[in-house]
């Protein structure tokens, strides 16, 4: 009788028996254990979705090596005052150790206190403006023009496409060679109409000109199919009651065409604004930031720091990149909240 009396205390009292459950048990109203809390957000979308986790994990793994380790090693030498004369190298069979040292903001402040940078972002943000500009609108009036029923539409579209399909670089060469001064296509034209050969790779301001010119004819392709994916995807049946309530073909384009193929267009023009803004093959290729820099844009002045000029600064070119990726999310992140008040997803 003592014994059983002891047990069912000391049962009691370590919550092990039917009575008060033990310390972490949840319980209910009446005295009985409740439910399990539910698992969390991550651990239930792990457990439903683990095959495509599964399947998207290699992809991040590599993409974190390729992408993440440069960027965070580029972050890191922006802080540093690494050039060639300083890095590790390898002589033969001796190694020299890396000198470089820990400068702080200092490369920040030399980059934006000086005036090379800002001429270079100004010219950047015209040569991407007016790029992307001019390729929309001469994409957006092709798609318009071939997105109707014309004889021999397929031939037209093939032949529009075809810079889209011809590797950049062999078109930059193409280009490069109709701007020859001396020998080049188009100043042999000039000259048979009886007009002076220009300085298309020369002259600071045609030099400009040029390469927005090239850079517009390899554009134009991406921005005609995706513009007319648009407007095909627009029902006709809007145009068809339009044109019975009287409205001209302004009107029609600009209260069905315009709002038909913004979702699309707002997404392209992003797109469109960072590759340009990142352009390098036109710059380089076409000019190599010539005359005496007047083309180069931001990217092509962090190449030529890092490769071309002597000695090479490794910490400074790696600042321009920062600064360059710094600017496109900036843009981005302006750009979707713009859309947003438009009442874009995105």
């Amino acid at each position: 009788m003592a014994g059983t009396s002891s047990r069912s205390a000391v049962t009691t009292a370590g919550g092990t028996g039917n009575g008060a459950p033990g310390p972490g048990r949840a319980t209910g109203r009446n005295g009985k254990q409740g439910p399990p809390p539910p698992p969390g957000r991550f651990r239930r979308g792990l457990s439903t979705h683990w095959y495509a986790w599964a399947m998207i994990a290699p992809v991040v793994a590599v993409i974190t090596v390729i992408i993440g380790w440069p960027l965070v090693r580029g972050v890191y030498l922006t802080f540093t005052n690494a050039n060639e004369a300083n890095v590790e190298r390898r002589i033969g069979v001796n190694t020299i150790e890396a000198t470089y040292e820990f400068v702080g903001l200092e490369n920040y402040l030399s980059v934006l206190g000086g005036s090379q940078f800002w001429d270079r972002l100004t010219w950047t943000i015209v040569w991407t403006v007016a790029c992307v500009a001019i390729t929309f609108t001469i994409g957006l009036v092709l798609a318009n023009m071939l997105n109707r029923h014309v004889r021999g539409r397929a031939l037209y579209r093939m032949a529009l496409i075809l810079p889209w399909a011809i590797p950049a670089f062999v078109s930059i060469f193409a280009w490069r060679m109709l701007f020859n001064e001396r020998n080049g296509i188009l100043n042999a034209a000039l000259e048979g109409g009886g007009l002076s050969a220009m300085t298309w790779l020369t002259d600071p301001f045609w030099a400009k000109v040029s390469v927005i010119g090239v850079n517009v004819w390899l554009g134009v392709p991406f921005m005609l199919i995706a513009m007319l994916g648009a407007l095909q995807s627009i029902p006709a049946e809007h145009y068809e009651a339009a044109e019975m309530d009287g409205a001209n073909a302004w009107q029609r384009f600009w209260n069905i065409t315009l709002p038909g193929v913004r979702s699309v267009s707002s997404t392209v023009v992003l797109l469109s604004c960072i590759w340009t803004f990142n352009m390098f093959p036109v710059i380089f290729l076409l000019t190599g930031g010539g005359p005496a820099g007047s083309t180069d844009i931001l990217v092509t002045e962090a190449f030529k720091l890092a490769f071309q000029r002597s000695p090479r600064d490794f910490a400074e070119s790696a600042t321009w990149g920062v600064l360059i990726l710094l600017l496109l999310v900036a843009f981005a992140l302006v750009y979707r909240r713009v859309l947003r008040k438009q009442g874009e997803v995105w």
